[in-house]
């Protein structure tokens, strides 16, 4: 389990973070989402020991991570920007990580790479950038952490490698009980792989919830009522807005309270619709504030 408690990080005049606290269950796949500056990479950076905290501790299974190489030989992090060392090659690479890691296993990494069928002789410079996250994807699986990191894990992949590395990623999690924590833009594929998730914002969490209780507990309404009319001030609306006739309405409730509250109003016809991830990201942040807006007009 990862437990950060009440973490403060300032950079000169800039609160990265602020008294910010989030856990992480054992075995848990956790999609931490933000907008950019709102923290992720701070926080990933502080809970991989690369940052020390200004104030506040940060914890995994009950031992602090900073300067403590123990707990560190269970932790494996794929940064957004990947690190190589300049003449290297996978090979090169597969030594060096067998020689810090005691848990690394040969025979999964060579297993694993006629999957990726990456040439471990070409210096690791010389790869695409997909070609580049796919050697790191390799390498960090192959030490088998007890806690696996991930700033953007499937950025510049193409759309079958991004498929791979999530199925090999929910297997590992299925057979090790690995915990991951990953951070990533592309919400709709989050929706697909975490089972809780923290939004982040300004430095703060936002919430931190397991997904299902998230995604049951904000609805999407679509409603027609015979005449403009005021939504009563117990009805706990996040955002509306109208297309013709047809008002949608955000709400934080079950579906239940939802129907029930909706079909006090009367109307001519409501259905209600499951929010995807992003949906619930944008609206939680501010609604109206984080739409798209067309200036050009």
């Amino acid at each position: 389990m990862i437990e950060v408690r009440n973490i403060t990080k300032t950079f000169r005049t800039v609160r990265a973070l602020d008294n910010l606290s989030l856990t992480v269950p054992s075995g848990a796949v956790y999609g931490l989402v933000g907008p950019n500056g709102a923290g992720k990479s701070t926080l990933i950076r502080l809970i991989t020991g690369i940052f020390r905290p200004d104030e506040g501790t940060i914890t995994i299974d009950g031992q602090p991570v900073y300067e403590n190489p123990a707990v560190k030989r269970g932790i494996a992090y794929i940064p957004d920007d990947v690190f190589y060392f300049p003449s290297a090659n996978l090979a090169e690479m597969r030594r060096f990580y067998a020689g810090v890691y005691p848990s690394f296993s040969n025979e999964l990494y060579y297993k694993m790479l006629s999957l990726f069928t990456l040439n471990e002789r070409m210096p690791i410079r010389r790869f695409s950038k997909g070609m580049q996250k796919q050697a790191a994807f390799l390498l960090s699986i192959a030490v088998r952490p007890e806690v696996l990191i991930l700033d953007e894990p499937v950025d510049g992949l193409d759309p079958v490698m991004r498929r791979q590395v999530w199925s090999l990623l929910m297997q590992d999690v299925a057979e090790r009980g690995t915990t991951v924590l990953l951070s990533s833009h592309n919400l709709r594929e989050l929706e697909d792989v975490c089972d809780h998730v923290g939004i982040l914002h300004q430095g703060k969490l936002l919430l931190e919830r397991p997904l299902s209780e998230l995604q049951e507990n904000v609805v999407k309404a679509q409603v027609v009522f015979r005449e403009a009319r005021e939504l009563p001030n117990d009805l706990p609306v996040i955002h509306r807005s109208a297309n013709g006739k047809i008002e949608t309405l955000i709400l934080r409730a079950s579906q239940e309270q939802a129907s029930a509250a909706l079909a006090a109003l009367n109307p001519v016809f409501y259905d209600l619709v499951p929010l995807t991830l992003e949906e619930i990201f944008v609206y939680e942040l501010g609604g109206a504030d984080y739409a798209v807006k067309d200036i050009l007009v």
